[in-house]
C-alpha cells in the first residue's frame, strides 16, 4: 500500500508532501506521541500516527526516513512546521479522527506494526 492509497482510503487531508513521496510503499506503522519512543520503535518506510504537530516531528520523520506522518484529532501545523515538512518533502497528512481510530483503520488495510 502506498501513501497515496492511504490518503484515499482514510480520506486524509494532505498538508505537505512531494508527489514522488506519495507513491512510496508503506513498510509498517507506528503510533506514539513520545518522540523518544518513535525514535526507538519506528522503522524506515513506516507511517507514523501522532497528535503532535511541531518541528521536532518533522525532524524525527526525516531522521528515520518515514514514509509519512498522520496527525490526528484535528491538530494543525504552524507555519514553521509546514515549512520544514515542505523543505524535507515529507508527506504530512491530517485528520479529525482519533489516533485509535486511524490505527484501527490502518490495521484493517493491512498495515502492521514492527513489534
Amino acid at each position: 500500500m502506498t501513501v497515496q492509497e492511504i490518503i484515499s482510503a482514510l480520506g486524509l487531508e494532505q498538508a505537505t508532501g512531494d508527489a514522488d513521496r506519495l507513491v512510496r510503499v508503506i513498510t509498517g506503522g507506528y503510533a506514539s506521541d513520545l518522540l523518544s519512543c518513535v525514535m526507538a520503535g519506528a522503522a524506515d518506510g513506516n507511517v507514523w500516527v501522532t497528535l503532535q504537530a511541531h518541528p521536532n516531528v518533522i525532524a524525527v520523520a526525516d531522521l528515520l526516513n518515514l514514509a509519512c506522518v498522520i496527525i490526528t484529532e484535528g491538530t494543525r501545523l504552524d507555519e514553521e512546521t509546514l515549512g520544514r515538512a515542505r523543505e524535507k518533502g515529507i508527506p504530512v497528512l491530517l485528520t479529525e479522527e482519533t489516533t485509535f481510530t486511524v490505527v484501527s483503520k490502518l490495521a484493517e488495510l493491512g498495515i502492521r506494526g514492527e513489534h
